[in-house]
């Protein structure tokens, strides 16, 4: 059963098109260098992509799928970008991670687990859908694809480790500043400027993943500005010189 409303899925717009000038178009051996190897036959590679039993493409702000739903699906974004929100049993919500394209999402599935968070796009997207049950089928008979499954559930875990120390020492300036190297970071190795690039995620949503309030956001920004260190006009973000950022994110 599929986790979309159809009906608010429509085609991708030309404009959705032009969001990112890109150096590298994302194909399927993109898919493959995450989840298989360079070493891996040509079968293998034939075999992993029967997992891929749909392709979709979700219109900004819906809701790929929500907390409770069954893990049917490993998903693979091709195009675009999503947040991820945690919502408490008392009504409280917390955006946890934005998954950029050629990033997979919804890792609970390799544990058989419902997903616990609510995924939505930040853009007009594009995924994926790899079966669950036929992707842990595979993995028993490709060592490779296993052993990157684990190594994705590892980075994840190192990931949120390295949030909870950055939310623990570090002021809310430092806290941007590293969430800007990140963001930095995997620009650069899909192929665009580390230096400058679009947000597509709102100010809140980034206040809410750092841990501050939405108010603080604004001082944090006017003071990495102060700093000369990075530049904001509206959701265009310059990274004025990255060395010094690293430096200053160092401090905590």
């Amino acid at each position: 059963m599929m986790l979309l409303n159809t009906g608010q899925v429509r085609p991708l717009t030309p404009h959705f098109a032009r969001s990112y000038p890109s150096i590298k178009t994302l194909d399927q051996s993109t898919i493959h260098e995450v989840f298989l190897s360079s070493h891996c036959s040509e079968e293998d590679r034939e075999r992993f992509d029967e997992l891929i039993i749909h392709k979709v493409r979700i219109s900004k702000g819906i809701e790929l799928y929500r907390a409770g739903d069954p893990s049917q699906y490993l998903y693979f974004v091709r195009r675009g970008s999503f947040k991820t929100t945690l919502v408490s049993e008392q009504g409280h919500s917390l955006v946890t991670g934005f998954t950029m394209s050629g990033e997979p999402m919804g890792l609970e599935v390799i544990t058989g687990e419902r997903h616990i968070c609510t995924v939505s796009a930040l853009e007009d997207s594009e995924v994926n859908l790899i079966s669950c049950q036929r992707l842990a089928n595979l993995a028993r008979d490709i060592p490779v694809l296993q052993l990157n499954l684990n190594r994705m559930l590892s980075r994840e875990l190192i990931r949120s480790q390295n949030m909870l120390i950055t939310l623990g020492h570090c002021t809310a300036e430092e806290r941007l500043a590293i969430f800007m190297l990140d963001l930095s970071r995997r620009f650069a190795v899909r192929g665009y400027s580390a230096h400058c690039f679009l947000l597509r995620m709102s100010r809140e949503d980034i206040a809410s993943f750092i841990g501050v309030r939405a108010e603080t956001i604004c001082r944090a920004i006017a003071r990495l500005r102060a700093l000369r260190l990075m530049t904001f006009e509206g959701r265009s973000v310059e990274i004025i010189d990255i060395p010094q950022l690293e430096t200053f994110c160092q401090r905590g």
